[in-house]
């Protein structure tokens, strides 16, 4: 696959900015990728779509407030973002603000909470070769633990675009709405820099409306990372290198998914981080824990997912890639991959929102 396959033209003013004020009324375009039909409804109309018996896969991972705004001695800005904590205590980010040396001690700009220390204890950590570009092995100074480190100090890790846009319109870059509203109403597993996007739309009323109808939950665990949203450089797609994930599954829900199988009953991924974690596992699931770089492309074999539910994703990317495989897995790779540019052309002709705050699809196959 050429790089260009992946590649679209999306007017800017397409891309939401924020999220709207009730979740499930976002929109939903529904594409039934055998008969080719297209429907547009509200999100909250996606109970019309599932049924009794039918398992929804919900990622729990929690985002962490994990976007540093911080400042050198010398008073130069910082800016970092906290990836992940280490067994020895210390943790690895993603630094940038000019020349960073190990030694220097990076202080919070915080007004209110006075000043908290960062110490830059080693050179670049190179975890990927792609990925190891501003990569910190951090030491935290204080007394707190990292969870409440971030929690008093960090910033909701909004993707870069939408900060961008609302530095554009002369708009704060994040709030205390982002903080709750990029955030799924089940998360409690803290870990991610990003949110699993999809099932930002659910409400706890639509849950129990879904429950009402015999439609079934489980929970697995994917820690969104910083590469998720890295564009797609290599001209040929599979020399991509796909970043790796952490995950966690459960011992009921590796049951819930092997009843389901078992049963002929519809597994359903909300997000493409459900349906990588779902791929990554064997035909006989058990509780386990690990980390997964499984890059999805057209001619994939579907094991778990029957059905997806995301959001419209940016052209040269990993996700979009595991669309146009998820839609071309009954139909071929090829038609699959045109069949989501088809989709994606009518999405912009009807001004649905775009990317992490816009709104949804659901492909049914």
């Amino acid at each position: 696959m050429r790089l260009s396959h992946l590649d679209f033209e999306l007017p800017e003013e397409l891309i939401a900015r924020r999220p709207l004020q009730r979740r499930d009324q976002s929109r939903l375009l529904i594409h039934h990728c055998q008969t080719e039909k297209t429907q547009h409804r509200k999100f909250s109309d996606v109970l019309d779509y599932f049924c009794d018996g039918d398992l929804l896969v919900l990622n729990n991972s929690q985002v962490v407030p994990a976007r540093m705004l911080c400042r050198k001695p010398t008073g130069g800005a910082v800016e970092g973002l906290w990836l992940n904590a280490r067994a020895d205590g210390t943790a690895v980010c993603m630094l940038s603000g000019g020349r960073l040396r190990a030694g220097v001690e990076l202080q919070f700009a915080q007004e209110q909470n006075g000043e908290v220390h960062l110490l830059g204890n080693g050179p670049q950590l190179c975890l990927q070769k792609k990925l190891n570009a501003g990569r910190w092995v951090i030491k935290n100074s204080t007394d707190l633990d990292w969870h409440s480190l971030l929690t008093q100090m960090g910033h909701t890790p909004l993707p870069p675009y939408i900060r961008r846009l609302r530095r554009d319109a002369g708009e704060a870059e994040d709030s205390e709405e982002d903080r709750r509203r990029y955030q799924t109403v089940w998360a409690e597993r803290p870990g991610s820099v990003a949110a699993p996007t999809a099932s930002l739309h659910f409400t706890p009323e639509l849950i129990q409306a879904l429950k009402n109808k015999g439609v079934k939950f489980t929970h697995i665990t994917l820690h969104v990372g910083a590469g998720t949203f890295l564009p797609v450089e290599a001209a040929r797609v599979e020399n991509h290198q796909m970043h790796a994930e952490k995950f966690g599954l459960s011992a009921q829900a590796a049951t819930d998914l092997f009843e389901a199988r078992k049963e002929g009953k519809r597994i359903v991924a909300v997000g493409t981080t459900a349906c990588r974690l779902l791929e990554s596992l064997p035909a006989e699931p058990s509780e386990s824990m690990g980390e997964t770089d499984l890059f999805i492309l057209p001619g994939h074999d579907f094991r778990w997912t029957d059905a997806l539910i995301t959001n419209f994703h940016t052209p040269k990317s990993t996700l979009l890639a595991l669309v146009a495989a998820f839609v071309g897995k009954n139909i071929g790779p090829n038609i699959g991959l045109e069949r989501v540019h088809g989709v994606y052309r009518q999405a912009i002709e009807e001004n649905y929102r775009f990317y992490s705050y816009g709104d949804a699809s659901l492909w049914l196959t």
